[in-house]
């Protein structure tokens, strides 16, 4: 189980973040949705301490971190515990395929490198990029790239993958690559915790659905029912704007 209580994030004067409250199961595949400038991706930078929040507290599993007394092993921890899909790929540029893939384990989670060679390889033939693996990112296309960065986030088996609008960066032909590879990690029973602005894949893949607005929760439910009888008036709002 995954409980976040009181999340909060400030950008100066600005609350981005304001006491976010959500639990997410073992298994569950959570997406969230909302307008731009909402605080979805700052929350799951937030998750993993790519921003530091405030205040609040995070636990997965038996990991419990402080916001306001978190220390440098506790990042560590909550990092190990946690991989990140960025919409940018985030690739290094002078790293192979497969050392990309390779790098946090051996830095991060100190596995034997040639342990981590035979991990990446078997993710990058999950990812149907096995003629890649020596590729550098130039030589990729942007489905590609994306395929490697999410099979980083696979190799590292974490307790929560989290998503940050993973397809906003593709152009359209690559988007349903990286959907139908997300598909697959989904029918494992990987914990997800996805940010996109793909509703119908939210409606395929999601196990409940979360509609942010300033920075808040305002409404959560199965995908049919936040989709197909919603109760808050700014969620009625943006469905009617995304569906013109």
């Amino acid at each position: 189980m995954i409980s976040i209580r009181g999340l909060t994030k400030r950008f100066d004067a600005t609350t981005v973040l304001n006491a976010i409250d959500l639990d997410i199961a073992d298994g569950e595949r959570v997406v969230i949705i909302g307008p731009s400038g909402t605080g979805k991706s700052t929350l799951l930078r937030c998750l993993n301490f790519l921003d530091r929040p405030q205040s609040g507290q995070i636990r997965i599993g038996d990991l419990h971190v402080n916001a306001e007394k978190a220390t440098k092993a506790d990042i560590l921890s909550l990092q190990r515990s946690t991989a990140f899909v960025f919409q940018n790929y985030a690739l290094f540029a002078n790293k192979t395929a497969k050392e990309n893939i390779m790098e946090a384990l051996v830095t991060v989670q100190k596995i034997p490198e040639a342990e981590a060679e035979q991990r990446a390889l078997s993710v990058l033939a999950e990812t149907g990029l096995s003629d890649k693996a020596d590729s550098y990112p130039t030589s990729l296309s942007g489905g590609q790239q994306q395929r490697v960065g999410i099979g980083r986030a696979m190799a590292l088996q974490s307790d929560l993958m989290l998503f940050d609008e993973p397809t906003s960066a593709l152009d359209p032909e690559w988007v349903s690559e990286v959907l139908d590879l997300m598909r697959r990690v989904a029918e494992r029973k990987q914990t997800m915790l996805i940010v996109t602005h793909e509703m119908q894949f939210a409606k395929e893949i999601a196990d409940r659905v979360v509609f942010m607005d300033e920075g808040r929760i305002v409404e959560s439910a199965p995908p049919d029912e936040l989709f197909g009888a919603p109760k808050d008036e700014r969620l009625k709002s943006f469905l009617r704007r995304i569906n013109k």
